[in-house]
């Protein structure tokens, strides 16, 4: 594939603009290791400068997207999904190119996930309510939910458009104005999105795009003038964002930063059901989600039976990986080669320290390309590795159980708290173990997933605030009351 030259640019001010920072970044094709571009820009000091002022300017009063009416502000986010959706093939293959994932299902299922956050926070422009408070003590009481001003979002490298939509939407929903930094390692469907942009009807400093690597999220999450920031990403930089908005202007953050996400499979569960998500949860984008289903837990009564199912339909998988190019795969390399022998060293490394039993895969697939074949770790201890730490590629702890109590404590044994998962029939363990589980999200009888109308996030290490319904809305604007005196 041809990179066009925009897409190695930053979009400015509704407009594509050379990078003035001359560092330049690689990026490479993972199916078989050839470079895709080595004029990928990294935004600076200055080109963030601009950026910034550019949204300034835009979120000033009296400009354009502050006169907005509520109904075209909704015209201009239907808009954009609409283009998104009619151009999602060619943005697939921009993020495919760099990042492996097949189109189907992951590549369709994450720009879908796009276009359902555009639709999804459109529909809630205008409608977002504040509150009154009758004047009984003299003062009449209002209380307006009022945007930010510029806000920005970091994203990951493993979703790029369905984070985008996660970030943007709600930002842009509630009068923000917004400046995306993509990853390094997947940034070309973002940078494509400025003619969307332009198209779509934002005005000028709106929706900006700044490609850039760490560096570039430093000097964001620093500034002075951005009021908000969202990072997708690890726990240690998400800690570096964190320290990073206190020490400057003790900006407004969002963090999402993963997690070691556990199914419990109950002997009275469905086993087809409980293996069909189990077995997604972990091969979906090559296990590189923050959700995979990385731990599972299954009941003593179930364990030999579920275990053999779940062999079979993870070689299943396996037979569908290959090239993500071509339509009959479903599984696709890991995004890097770092990150492609970063998995493949924790999977040595748990062998040589008798972490668990191997059951099968955990090979380093074909002479070319960053292909690992998804593995099945058994017996695992609670305080291996295997178990304990986020690997975001195709590797899974299965451990038995014998009691509920027993299992609460092993899935709550974790530094992370994003997803939980339990397969039961019995509707009153399915509640009680709603509640007992310490996680963001708890699926009964499903895993890994998320719904535009439900908060996405987690507890302990797996982040701060929450993603996705109105808590989006909340998390991008500030309460102001204003008291009418009605006594004087």
């Amino acid at each position: 594939m041809k990179i066009e030259s925009h897409l190695t640019q930053l979009f400015i001010n509704n407009q594509y603009v050379d990078c003035l920072n001359p560092k330049k970044n690689f990026v490479y094709n993972p199916a078989n290791g050839s470079l895709v571009s080595d004029q990928i820009p990294v935004a600076g000091e200055a080109d963030v400068g601009l950026a910034v002022k550019s949204a300034q300017d835009a979120f000033a009063p009296g400009s354009e997207w502050r006169r907005m009416s509520d109904f075209d502000r909704q015209k201009v986010l239907l808009k954009f999904a609409d283009l998104i959706e009619a151009n999602q093939e060619y943005l697939a293959s921009l993020t495919r190119i760099t990042l492996g994932a097949p189109y189907n299902p992951f590549g369709k299922s994450e720009i879908e996930t796009a276009i359902g956050c555009f639709r999804y926070y459109a529909g809630w422009v205008g409608k977002f309510a504040g509150q009154s408070f009758p004047a009984t003590d003299g003062f009449y009481k209002v209380v307006r939910n009022e945007p930010l001003g510029v806000v920005a979002g970091i994203i990951p490298w493993n979703g790029p458009l369905a984070s985008i939509g996660l970030k943007a939407a709600p930002a842009l929903s509630t009068g923000n104005v917004f400046i995306l930094k993509p990853s390094e390692k997947t940034p070309l469907a973002a940078a494509a999105l400025g003619k969307l942009v332009v198209e779509a009807g934002f005005p000028p400093g709106v929706f900006q795009v700044l490609i850039g690597d760490g560096s570039t999220g430093k000097i964001l999450a620093s500034h002075m003038e951005i009021a908000k920031v969202s990072f997708t990403g690890s726990v240690a930089t998400g800690k570096s964002v964190q320290a990073l908005a206190a020490k400057s202007n003790l900006k407004r953050v969002t963090l999402e930063l993963g997690g070691k996400s556990p199914a419990v499979v109950f002997d009275d569960a469905n086993l087809e059901n409980a293996v069909h998500w189990c077995v997604n949860g972990l091969t979906t984008n090559s296990g590189q989600i923050c959700f995979a289903a990385s731990r599972v837990y299954v009941q003593d009564g179930i364990y030999d039976r579920f275990l053999s199912a779940y062999r079979k339909a993870l070689a299943v998988k396996r037979g569908v990986m290959g090239d993500p190019e071509k339509a009959t795969s479903e599984l696709g390399p890991v995004v890097d080669q770092a990150q492609y022998e970063r998995i493949l060293v924790i999977i040595d490394n748990a062998k040589k320290n008798k972490e668990g039993s191997l059951l099968q895969g955990g090979e380093a697939l074909g002479s070319k390309g960053f292909y690992v074949e998804p593995a099945i770790f058994e017996d695992t201890g609670a305080d291996a590795s295997i178990s304990r730490d986020e690997i975001f590629g195709p590797v899974v702890a299965i451990n038995r159980f014998k009691t509920e109590e027993e299992v609460i404590d092993l899935a709550n044994n974790s530094r992370y708290g994003l997803i939980a998962g339990a397969f039961t029939q019995d509707i009153n363990r399915a509640l009680r173990l709603s509640e007992a589980f310490d996680s963001g999200v708890v699926g009964i009888n499903c895993i890994s997933t998320i719904h535009f109308s439900c908060p996405f996030g987690g507890t302990k290490e797996s982040g701060i605030g929450r993603e996705l319904g109105v808590h989006a809305l909340n998390a991008y604007t500030e309460p102001k009351t204003v008291l009418i005196n009605l006594t004087y």
